[in-house]
């Protein structure tokens, strides 16, 4: 069995002239773009990188991107991709921890690039390369003349480590999950089969390609089947909209915050869009965004991943994908998964509990930290640390992250479901309930809104509108109204930042 750098390789003697990438003005084809993959390798190689050496990257979506992945992929190398949005302190942390020996480097992020290289913890990086043909930092290498060198001939296996993708770091420092290459092959498989990608389907990514999505949904899966791969450079509603029409985009994953944007759009509402199959995960989808694609007749399919599950792990099937509106659907074709108790015992349907998941997708454990990595894995099952039930038909139904559960007077309350409430309200456009100190029960449920255009609230109004749907326990009794909420590059929100805040009475 080959390393996924093949699959360039017989993509481009199937289809040498078809489009394989495509971002903004450019396209590259996937018979140019298995040779250049192969003639990257052969200078990566020259630099000195080899098998189980790591290549960083630090820009946003682009073409050169890609064909890095698959450079270092040829050669059993790792790729470190860096989550440009970051402080140069905070990569300074990822790149002395991954110690790449090569670092790739956006025009954009030139200055960043640079203010990263005076950290003492970046000073083992040999090489410092910029695309788009010009110097890097410091007089760095330009990316054209690794492209000048002779391929080198590829060593890549299934089984070796491919990405160190540094997780969200919602609690302490981050840490960096190994991906093999074989787990994103069944990744592959495993996200294909279930929204019925081919090579005959455009598909485009919005999400970074820092982010696991981004790589994994379906950029990467789109590369297996011989489709085309559209490349977002960034998200913005009206761009995003021209290019699901330009380029007839057939297949589309996002996350929650970008398909509440996406709704916000006026063009994007009134497009002709019913082609498109568009999927979502990475957070709980609010249900008004479900019932609002249902109502624009098209297909929404919510599904649920982690970084460690390489992403893909449940998805709602298409047919039952309204039936089943905030499910988080059914384990994949080549993923097992259940609810257990805090003793690691199957629940029965309904009973909330831990996910725990295993199969061939799963990442191999976090980059040099083999007690993090024992703590999360139970065998050959993987703690997600998610809470969820399972109902009689076998689909999940995702609760919350165990570390934000509030327990107020001894009840738990899951942020999650209060959410869903709170996003009904005409006033909200987006919605996080954390917990706060209180003196009798120990914690109560705080509702941190960002308001609609010109809409006021008080925490009496949302306390009413709230009553008849929650139990009283679960109502928030105060309010914070924020300009916007703190998000990681997943979309997910930062609870621990709005506690802070919170704490701080900010």
């Amino acid at each position: 069995m080959w390393g996924i750098w093949h699959w360039l390789e017989r993509q481009g003697e199937l289809r040498p002239h078809k489009a394989a990438l495509v971002e903004g003005a450019s396209e590259v084809h996937y018979g140019a773009l298995a040779q250049w993959v192969a003639c990257l390798s052969g200078g990566l190689a020259e630099l000195g990188v080899g098998r189980g050496d790591r290549v960083a990257i630090l820009a946003p979506n682009r073409m050169e991107y890609v064909e890095v992945l698959f450079a270092c992929a040829r050669l059993g190398a790792l790729a470190v991709p860096l989550n440009w949005r970051l402080a140069a302190a905070e990569l300074a942390y990822q790149v002395g921890d991954s110690e790449p020996a090569v670092l790739f480097a956006d025009p954009e992020l030139a200055a960043l690039a640079e203010s990263l290289r005076g950290h003492r913890e970046a000073g083992g990086v040999r090489a410092w390369v910029l695309f788009g043909g010009g110097p890097g930092p410091s007089e760095g290498l330009p990316y054209d003349e690794l492209l000048a060198a002779n391929p080198a001939g590829p060593v890549g296996a299934p089984e070796d480590p491919f990405l160190v993708l540094y997780t969200s770091g919602t609690t302490g420092r981050p840490k960096g999950a190994v991906l093999t290459q074989a787990s994103q092959f069944w990744n592959s498989v495993n996200i294909g089969t279930a929204v019925g990608l081919t090579f005959r389907d455009v598909t485009l990514n919005p999400l970074p390609l820092f982010h696991a999505g981004g790589i994994g949904l379906y950029t990467l899966p789109t590369l297996h089947v011989g489709g085309t791969a559209v490349l977002a450079r960034k998200f913005e509603p009206e761009e995003i909209t021209r290019l699901l029409l330009a380029h007839r985009v057939t297949a589309m994953f996002g996350v929650p915050s970008m398909y509440l944007m996406l709704l916000e759009c006026q063009a994007f509402r009134q497009a002709d869009l019913r082609g498109v199959r568009f999927a979502c995960g990475g957070a709980p989808c609010p249900l008004r965004v479900i019932e609002a694609f249902r109502d624009l007749g098209r297909l929404f399919q919510q599904g649920y991943g982690l970084t460690e599950t390489a992403p893909t792990c449940l998805i709602v099937p298409a047919e039952d994908a309204f039936r089943k509106a905030g499910s988080a659907g059914k384990p994949a074709l080549h993923v097992e998964a259940k609810v257990v108790d805090e003793d690691g015992r199957d629940l029965p349907p309904g009973a909330v509990g831990e996910v725990w998941v295993r199969g061939p997708n799963l990442f191999s454990g976090y980059w040099r930290r083999p007690e993090a990595t024992e703590e999360v894995f139970s065998g050959e099952w993987f703690k997600t640390g998610d809470l969820a039930r399972r109902d009689e038909e076998g689909f999940f139904y995702i609760v919350d992250r165990k570390k934000d559960l509030i327990i107020s007077g001894g009840e738990n309350v899951y942020p999650a479901e209060v959410e869903e409430v709170l996003y009904r309200h005409p006033a909200v456009a987006e919605a996080a309930v954390v917990g706060v100190p209180h003196p009798t029960w120990g914690e109560v449920p705080h509702a941190v809104v960002v308001l609609k255009p010109g809409a006021e609230l008080t925490a009496d109004d949302l306390f009413r509108f709230c009553e008849p749907y929650l139990a009283r326990y679960k109502i928030p009794r105060s309010l914070t109204v924020v300009d916007a909420l703190p998000r990681n590059a997943s979309g997910k929100v930062l609870k621990r930042a709005l506690r802070e805040r919170i704490s701080l009475g900010a």
